[in-house]
């Protein structure tokens, strides 16, 4: 069976080295303290990197902060970096996550990007970070 090389190949090769914009953190007073931070952002977008069209979605980002914990504002300017940027939603939640975890190092992190549907297809991607020796002794 020969596998047929997708039009899509190589439109991603540079994803993990976007030069986001940094993401702020501010001093977890509680940080002996297991505790989830759920953020929710409705308005989202990007650009698909095959068609050029807008994409449209809600980003939930949830996380147990270690020493630091994610300032907002920042957030909110790093998620509007996307608006003009190709990406695929896989792509995009790993790199929401990345940078999350390099922001603020969390014991763990879940980014999840619901997105609208289109052409009558909704997607929904999660992706996961779990620091090897956790409070949460996972």
């Amino acid at each position: 069976m020969k596998i047929k090389k997708s039009s899509y190949q190589g439109l991603q090769s540079h994803v993990r080295n976007l030069r986001t914009p940094e993401i702020e953190v501010w001093e977890n007073e509680y940080a002996d303290r297991e505790y989830h931070i759920a953020i929710e952002i409705p308005e989202f977008t990007c650009i698909c990197p095959k068609t050029g069209l807008p994409d449209f979605a809600t980003i939930k980002v949830d996380y147990v902060p270690s020493k630091t914990c994610l300032e907002l504002k920042s957030l909110k300017m790093y998620i509007v970096y996307y608006r003009n940027v190709g990406i695929f939603h896989e792509h995009l939640v790993n790199k929401i996550l990345d940078d999350i975890v390099k922001a603020c190092a969390p014991h763990w992190a879940q980014v999840e990007a619901v997105m609208n549907p289109r052409g009558g297809i909704a997607t929904s991607v999660k992706a996961e970070y779990k620091k090897r020796k956790s409070l949460l002794g996972e």
